[in-house]
C-alpha cells in the first residue's frame, strides 16, 4: 500500500507546483487522451490509466484523494455512442506499473486504477444532434476562436500571450509525454 497517494501533500510531493499560465485559467474537467488502448482493463472491474505530463494543476489527482468517486466518459472518434464507468479511483505510484505505461522512453509519474461500479452506455444523442465527427462542420480554430495565449493575456495583465502562442509548437513537442 506504500504505492498508493492518500493525501494532497504527497500529491504536491510528486508533482511539484503547476506551470505558470495553469495557475490561473480555471477548467471543469481534465481530458485525457492517447493511442488506442491506453486505457488497460485489468479484469472485468478494474480499468488503469497513466496520468500524462501536463500542466500540473493535478485538479483531478486532488479531487481523488479528497474523493475517491470518480466518472469516466470514453469517446471514440467517429462512433456515436460512448462509454460511462462510473465507481472508486486509486492513485498509484508503483515504479514496475509506472514503467508498463512508458510512452516515448517516460513513464507516468502515477497511474489511476479505477474500480468500477456501474458500466453503461450512454446515449448518443447530444453527439448525432451536434455533429461533432462531421469534419465538414468542424471550425477553422485559426480563424474562428481566440487563441489560449490571447484568452490568458485577458485573465492575467502583463502576460505575453503572443510569446505563449509562438513557443506553443515547441513546448509540445518537449512536454507531450
Amino acid at each position: 500500500m506504500s504505492d498508493v497517494v492518500t493525501s494532497e501533500a504527497q500529491l504536491d510531493a510528486l508533482y511539484g507546483q503547476p506551470a505558470g499560465p495553469a495557475v490561473f485559467k480555471e477548467i471543469d474537467c481534465t481530458p485525457r487522451g492517447d493511442p488506442p488502448g491506453f486505457v488497460r482493463v485489468v479484469d472485468s472491474r478494474t480499468v488503469m490509466l497513466p496520468d500524462r505530463r501536463g500542466n500540473n494543476r493535478i485538479d483531478s489527482l486532488r479531487n481523488i484523494v479528497r474523493d475517491p468517486r470518480i466518472a469516466l466518459l470514453f469517446l471514440i472518434p467517429g462512433a456515436g455512442r460512448t462509454l460511462r464507468i462510473n465507481g472508486r479511483a486509486a492513485i498509484n505510484t508503483n515504479p514496475e506499473l509506472c514503467a508498463s505505461f512508458t510512452m516515448e522512453g517516460k513513464a507516468p509519474r502515477s497511474v489511476i486504477v479505477v474500480t468500477a461500479e456501474r458500466v453503461y452506455t450512454q446515449c448518443p444523442k447530444a453527439l448525432v444532434r451536434s455533429r461533432l465527427w462531421d469534419a465538414s462542420r468542424h471550425v477553422d480554430e485559426a480563424a474562428s476562436l481566440p487563441s489560449s495565449g490571447a484568452i490568458m493575456k485577458t485573465l492575467q495583465e502583463g502576460f505575453d500571450g503572443d510569446a505563449y502562442d509562438r513557443n506553443y509548437p515547441q513546448r509540445l513537442k518537449e512536454t507531450i509525454y
